[in-house]
């Protein structure tokens, strides 16, 4: 690429920025990597370590908060305090000469305003659905499900966020939900960028099953707004003879009455895991699940896509962008067990079907949806974006 450009990307712990840094590191583009994780670990994903700006200190504060009691953590909330700190402390960083910064949600209102400074356009990354709809949407779940409602989101957090919106010159989006989202809230399709996350064959590719048990994957932390309330019903309520449900990741203290009161043993809670040994789970599945009421695009849907499992997801993860309905596996509404039950029942009855879709779902993220198919397509953009500035 003949185009010469400097960008900055600046992110509070990891999400998809280290991919897009790596991507921009490899065309010449990446002037600084600014994280709150250490270099040390920064560099397992490719990024030299003279690109790299380091704020540590904001990840220790927020890591010894999080190992308080929770008595502590419900009397005092530090959302809008650990965000602000970050922006604060990489606004003092940003280089002097650069074309693009590039900042994540909630931790960029100070950042932006000194980028602008420098005179550099300035794009807000945003992996979740817009900040309004995303707290509406949880606030009617816990509502539905009476639960007792947490601080969702700091109010200060959504009152610098909508100004982030606001400021900022464009918004990165993974999916077309989350586009509507915005747009629906009034913000302009001009002002967005939409380009799909992807996803490192590296680390996921198939392995030989180890048996012939039917599985059911969920990956990602059990949580009310992952909706896995709806699909511990759905597998309930199926019965499946020889089918087991297994969950990987962490869990919300919150959603525990609940889960438990769905308590087998065809049900399994396993990991967290690190994610270049999540394969060897995939691959031991039949099908992969994600019920969430909300994401931007989660990106387990296309590990599990290249591992060879067909997708059942809803039209709320983004999932939609990547899972052909019907041909890479089924994209349902929320909240739809009845839906749920269909969609896994036809997998478990259907060997054929079930492995044709495994196939169709693995050819479709190697021919389009890999990490540097996501950074030739978001470099593209950025040229636009400058290109046009500049004529």
């Amino acid at each position: 690429m003949g185009f010469v450009m400097r960008v900055c990307v600046s992110v509070k712990g990891r999400f998809h920025a280290f991919y897009l840094a790596y991507q921009l590191q490899k065309y010449g583009f990446l002037q600084k990597l600014i994280t709150s994780y250490p270099k040390f670990e920064t560099q397992k994903y490719g990024i030299k370590r003279e690109k790299i700006i380091s704020l540590f200190l904001s990840e220790v504060l927020e890591r010894m908060w999080k190992k308080l009691p929770l008595i502590v953590k419900n009397k005092i909330n530090t959302q809008y305090f650990f965000h602000e700190f970050f922006d604060r402390r990489v606004a003092r960083h940003i280089p002097n000469e650069i074309d693009l910064f590039v900042a994540f949600s909630s931790n960029a209102l100070n950042s932006i305003s000194v980028a602008h400074q420098r005179g550099a356009k300035t794009i807000l990354e945003r992996g979740s659905s817009h900040i309004q709809y995303q707290y509406d949407v949880l606030v009617e779940e816990y509502s539905q499900l009476h639960l007792p409602q947490p601080t969702i989101t700091h109010p200060r957090i959504i009152q610098k966020e909508l100004r982030e919106y606001e400021v900022t010159d464009f918004i990165s989006v993974p999916s077309n939900f989350v586009k509507q989202t915005l747009m629906d809230k009034g913000i302009p399709a001009r002002k967005i960028i939409h380009v799909p996350y992807g996803v490192n064959l590296m680390h996921f590719s198939p392995h030989k099953k180890e048996d012939g048990v039917f599985r059911i994957l969920f990956c990602g932390n059990r949580s009310v707004r992952k909706g896995v309330i709806y699909l511990l019903q759905a597998f309930t309520e199926l019965k499946l003879p020889n089918a087991e449900l297994w969950f990987i990741g962490s869990q919300d203290a919150e959603i525990e009455p609940i889960i438990k009161k769905y308590a087998s043993p065809q049900i399994y809670f396993k990991g967290p895991f690190p994610e270049f040994e999540l394969a060897k789970y995939y691959s031991q599945c039949s099908i992969f699940c994600l019920p969430s009421l909300e994401e931007g695009l989660a990106m387990v849907i296309p590990q599990a896509m290249a591992c060879g499992l067909p997708v059942i997801c809803t039209t709320n993860t983004g999932g939609g962008d990547i899972v052909r309905d019907g041909q890479d596996g089924f994209v349902i509404p929320i909240r739809d067990v009845e839906a749920l039950k269909e969609k896994i029942l036809k997998l478990y009855e259907d060997n054929e079907l079930r492995e044709k879709m495994g196939r169709s779902a693995r050819e479709r993220v190697q021919t389009g949806y890999t990490w540097d198919d996501y950074g030739h397509r978001m470099i593209v953009e950025y040229q636009r974006i400058l290109g046009s500035d500049k004529q």
